[in-house]
């Protein structure tokens, strides 16, 4: 792939990543078009970039998911690179693939990466092909009782039978011993059936006291592949990363190296090129396993960035460029420790529902602190409440 230059980029985006994108094209003396809904007309992102132009109503499918609205809307204003963000169309291949067929550079994947992770199945079978350590189990056709009973023996217990079309934990059982397997692969099949209409089940391995250690990986179009260390976010509720922090306190050296391979050797395997996360799911004992990579810059991103000092947006701009990766892998230089966390605005008292109220002090830590900055919102009551869709990212001082 040869050198691409681009001087006007959109950012197919809203909010806190549109703003974090603008400062890096700022620095790079790229000019940047933001794009926005009827809800975000006045929204933080619109007034920071150089050009803004309206897409759409305030659902996200009259304007965010709209992929015809935001090619013509780089067309009418010269932008000839998009970054999707995070969210909304940045794991979606028809996008990648739409920016090459209007010759836009996508800052991104490419379409055809995102599909070999489209499958979960699929994925996992593509990277024991490749060498990357996957949690033992089954994910054949055959779904015979009796068939799926010789394979949780084989697998070994306790294990986990999902839902192979499944989500947001329904259809999903824990077997401790072989004496529950019958019912509790009855019991999953039934909810899957209510659920997705289908009840095929995949087995596997259940890891108890598991670790959530994530790899940031990177990737250009010369045949470069690195890594940039790892995140853990074990730490989570309902399915949402409470904590992210870099160096994982569980990790050790030689650990580290070998899931460092083992995330590049998964990047490979899609031919990955630009940023991506390759989760793992790691045991008490230190074995690790392939989850799943995903196709994007991601929300925790700065964790990354606080111990390397290095701008990942630039990264990713300089690599859909055709530039080569800035560093080898035996040039990074960690310091220090980072911690990312999510601030859940919820009411115990409630049964801990959603709820919104007044800050009343706010300290942040010196120096070398990044923090939301939130505008405050005075339509009830004259009180204020917290907008989170107008918050960028600061660095404390």
């Amino acid at each position: 792939m040869g050198m691409t230059t681009f001087d006007t980029l959109l950012i197919a985006n809203r909010g806190e990543i549109a703003c974090r994108v603008i400062r890096t094209c700022r620095k790079l003396g790229i000019r940047t078009v933001a794009v926005y809904s009827d809800a975000d007309a006045r929204a933080q992102h619109v007034r920071l970039a150089d050009t803004a132009i309206h897409i759409g109503g305030s659902r996200p499918a009259e304007s965010y998911l709209r992929i015809d609205a935001i090619i013509a809307a780089a067309k009418a204003t010269g932008a000839s690179a998009i970054h999707p963000g995070y969210g909304f169309l940045s794991e979606n291949a028809d996008f990648a693939e739409a920016c090459e067929q209007n010759g836009i550079v996508f800052v991104g994947p490419s379409g055809a990466s995102m599909r070999k992770m489209g499958s979960k199945a699929g994925a996992k079978l593509l990277m024991q092909a490749h060498g990357v350590p996957v949690v033992p189990g089954y994910t054949g056709e055959n779904q015979a009782p009796a068939h799926l009973h010789a394979e949780a023996d084989r697998i070994g217990y306790p294990l986990m039978i999902k839902a192979a079309h499944g989500g947001g934990g329904k259809g999903m059982r824990i077997v401790r011993e072989a004496g529950e397997f019958a019912a509790h692969l009855q019991s999953c099949q039934r909810e899957a059936a209510n659920a997705f209409g289908r009840d095929r089940v995949l087995l596997e391995r259940y890891v108890t006291k598991p670790r959530h250690i994530e790899f940031q990986v990177f990737a250009d179009s010369h045949r470069n592949t690195m890594h940039l260390n790892e995140r853990e976010c074990s730490a989570q509720r309902r399915y949402q990363k409470v904590l992210e922090e870099s160096p994982s306190p569980f990790m050790t050296p030689d650990l580290r190296a070998r899931m460092g391979a083992a995330a590049v050797q998964a990047a490979q395997a899609i031919d990955y090129c630009n940023a991506g996360t390759v989760e793992f799911i790691v045991g008490p004992a230190g074995d690790f396993y392939f989850m799943e990579i995903n196709t994007r810059l991601q929300v925790e991103h700065p964790v990354t960035e606080l111990v390397l000092g290095l701008d990942l947006v630039e990264w990713q701009i300089r690599v859909a460029r055709g530039e080569p990766l800035p560093l080898t892998q035996d040039q990074l230089r960690p310091r220090g420790h980072a911690i990312e966390l999510r601030l859940y605005a919820e009411d115990p008292e409630q049964g801990f529902l959603p709820g919104s109220g007044r800050i009343e002090r706010l300290r942040l830590p010196k120096p070398d602190a990044r923090a939301h900055r939130w505008r405050c919102d005075r339509r009830r009551h004259g009180r204020h409440f917290l907008r989170p869709d107008d918050h960028q990212t600061h660095r404390v001082r």
